[in-house]
């Protein structure tokens, strides 16, 4: 039996994939449609460029709504319930060098926006701490080689 590709969330990241579901289809899909229905008036439909337009925005829109739709289905939701230990959810502060900290939070790879310190919890750092409690120090396996960090805390 094949493993399904499950995407990890946290309960955040699941509400605002749903949000933006309902969004597509109660706000986004009627748009579209009267978007079409509009084009189809204009007559010709073979050299109508607004009518190719809305087709491309509604196959655009029908396919995020479904890849939304599998990934919701098809999903784990982690909620870390201990929280000393590194894991999905938690904000976590580590110590690179001695006055050198960065907090995080570790989320599923879906949600990951390193610009905001949101990491993966498949990025090296990532990897590296889940599991771990505040005052350890942890090995991180990165493309430009092997150093330690210190976890400095764990919420």
């Amino acid at each position: 039996m094949k493993k399904e590709n499950i995407t990890i969330l946290t309960p955040e990241g699941y509400l605002e994939l749903e949000a933006e579901l309902n969004d597509l289809k109660l706000n986004k899909r009627p748009e579209v449609i009267n978007a079409l229905k509009y084009a189809r008036s204009l007559g010709d439909l073979s050299e109508n460029a607004d009518y190719d337009a809305a087709r491309n925005e509604q196959a655009q829109l029908e396919s995020r709504i479904k890849e939304l739709e599998y990934k919701l289905e098809h999903c784990e939701i982690v909620d870390n319930q201990d929280k000393h230990i590194a894991n999905v959810g938690s904000t976590i502060v580590i110590e690179y060098e001695p006055g050198d900290d960065e907090e995080y939070k570790i989320v599923g790879s879906l949600e990951a926006d390193p610009f905001n310190n949101k990491i993966s919890n498949e990025s090296p750092i990532g990897k590296a701490v889940i599991g771990h409690k505040a005052g350890e120090v942890v090995s991180v396996e990165s493309p430009n080689g092997t150093y330690d960090v210190t976890l400095k805390s764990v919420n």
